[in-house]
Formats: C-alpha cells, structure tokens, sequence
C-alpha cells in the first residue's frame, strides 16, 4: 500500500512538471487563447477516443452524469483560456505564481462538496502560499490584467480539481476526461459560431510549429497528463493535489529561465516565494502523512 502511495506521489509530480511545460508551450504558439484551447480540446479528444477504441472501453453514461461531466468540461475549456491568456498578457513567471492560489480555493471548494468542516491547516497551508505569491510577484503591477487572470485560472481549476475528485469515485479517468473535452470543444464552437464570426479558412492556417506544438500539448501535456491527474485522485485527496501542483511554478519558471532569460529572469524575492510554496506543500504532505498513521494506529489498537 505504501509503495502504491508513493508510486502515485512520484506519478504525480511528473505530471506536474508536465504541467509547467505546458505554460512554455502557451508562450511558443503563436495564436489567441481562445483558438489554442479549441484546438487542444479537439485534437486530446481524438486521441482519446481512439485510446478508448483500442482498449474497448464502454463509455455509456446516464443522461444525468453526462450533463455532470459537461459542466466540468466549460470549467476546465475556461481555466485554459484564462490561463493562457494571463500569459500573453503577462509572462510564464506571473502567470504560473498566481496559479499557486488555487490551493487557497481548494481549502475552501473542498470542504463544499465533500461535506467535511474547513481543516485548520489547510487554511495556515494556503495562507502561506498567499505569502509566497505575494513576494513572487511583489512589485509586478504593470501585469495586472495577466495577475487578475491568473487568479481566476486558479479559481476555477481548484473547483475542477475538486469536482473531478467526486466523479472518479464512480467512473473512469479516460471516460470523464473524453466527455469533459468534447463538451470543452461544444461550448468554444458555439463561442467563436456567435461571438467570433464563425469559423474561416485564417482560422485553419497555422505555421508548422504551432501545429507541432499544439500536437504536443494535446497528447503529451493534456490527453496523458489529464487522465493521470484524475487517476491519482483515487489515491491522493484533491486538496493535496491542488497544493502539489503549487510546484508548477518552480518547474514552469526554471524552464522559462532557461527558455526565455530574457524576459523570465527573477529577482531574489521569487526564490523566497518559491520556497514558501515548497515549504508548504511538504509540510501538507508529512502533516497529512502522520496524521494518517496516526488514524491507522488508533484504528489497529481499538481492532485489537
């Protein structure tokens, strides 16, 4: 059991570091947010249902869980379009720090659906990470609107994180995500149908990098990583995921410095906020860690 548990920590920080590279790729294609999501949507979707036509999964749901997986499938096609945005309106480096406050929100979301009372620690976890952002990204008000957007990526990628939580309970990682990505490319289509003028043949012309890229971050960063992200879950609560995933910026920057020196070099204020965001998700997981052998060991002496 402990080795499963350790196996899905490890899993889980590779998908994290994945994570951070998706932010590079946000920065290397060249055209909107809007657009970028579609396309990532569209083309993890196909990978995925040929995944789920080689394995032969059922994928049949009720009308109501299908509605349910829809929903979640707008949150997540908008946590990708703030996000990539606050990147174009900012830079990696901010972008990637005010993600960091989703474990703030996840402190709270939690708690909603899974009808627990507000851990005193995670509220004290998030807080710190607050703290982290806030020397991060201290002095860095001429971004704001990407500073702003970053917050509410966060927002709604806690609330994702935590709806997901629940649906895995019941039903498959590839099943949920299919469903989400094709509800995702539903409601951008009906977006650009009516409020971007529809679909033409600019729409279509991409450079060769950008579709290399785009391939990329719908295979490596969104079809494989969003299953395995959801697949942890069963044995790592949301929270903890939410606040691991606050390591993403330290994986996303470092890459962006040695991408992009130029326009990603941080001052010494970073490295104390990045260091509070890793203090606190280790002190999550070894708070967490010792209260559940605790829990085991009052457990075994009551069974005995």
């Amino acid at each position: 059991m402990q080795n499963a548990k350790l196996k899905n920590y490890l899993h889980l920080h590779f998908l994290i570091f994945i994570a951070g590279f998706t932010a590079i790729l946000g920065e290397l294609i060249t055209i909107g947010s809007i657009p970028l999501v579609w396309y990532r949507m569209v083309m993890a979707g196909i990978l995925m249902f040929l995944y789920i036509k080689l394995i032969k999964l059922k994928i049949k749901v009720d009308k109501r869980t299908m509605l349910k997986f829809f929903a979640a499938g707008v949150i997540i096609a908008l946590h990708w379009i703030t996000f990539f945005e606050a990147i174009k309106q900012s830079n990696i480096s901010i972008t990637l720090a005010m993600f960091s406050t989703g474990a703030f929100f996840a402190s709270f979301i939690e708690p909603l659906f899974y009808k627990r009372r507000i851990i005193w620690y995670e509220i004290l976890f998030g807080l710190i990470v607050i703290i982290g952002v806030f020397l991060i990204t201290h002095g860095e008000l001429k971004y704001i609107n990407g500073i702003i957007l970053g917050v509410v990526s966060a927002l709604l990628s806690s609330l994702f994180a935590v709806i997901n939580g629940t649906f895995i309970q019941k039903h498959s990682a590839t099943v949920i995500s299919f469903y989400e990505f094709v509800s995702g490319v539903v409601f951008l289509s009906i977006f650009i149908l009516v409020f971007k003028g529809g679909f033409n043949a600019d729409f279509f012309t991409l450079a060769t990098s950008d579709w290399v890229y785009l391939f990329i971050l719908a295979s490596i960063c969104t079809a494989y990583a969003f299953i395995g992200s959801v697949k942890v879950m069963k044995f790592i609560s949301p929270y903890t995921v939410v606040l691991s995933y606050n390591l993403e910026p330290v994986y996303g920057i470092t890459l962006a410095l040695i991408l992009f020196p130029e326009t990603e070099t941080m001052g010494p204020q970073f490295y104390y906020g990045a260091a509070l965001v890793l203090l606190a998700v280790l002190l999550d997981g070894v708070l967490k860690n010792v209260i559940s052998y605790r829990d085991r060991k009052r457990k075994r002496y009551k069974i005995d």
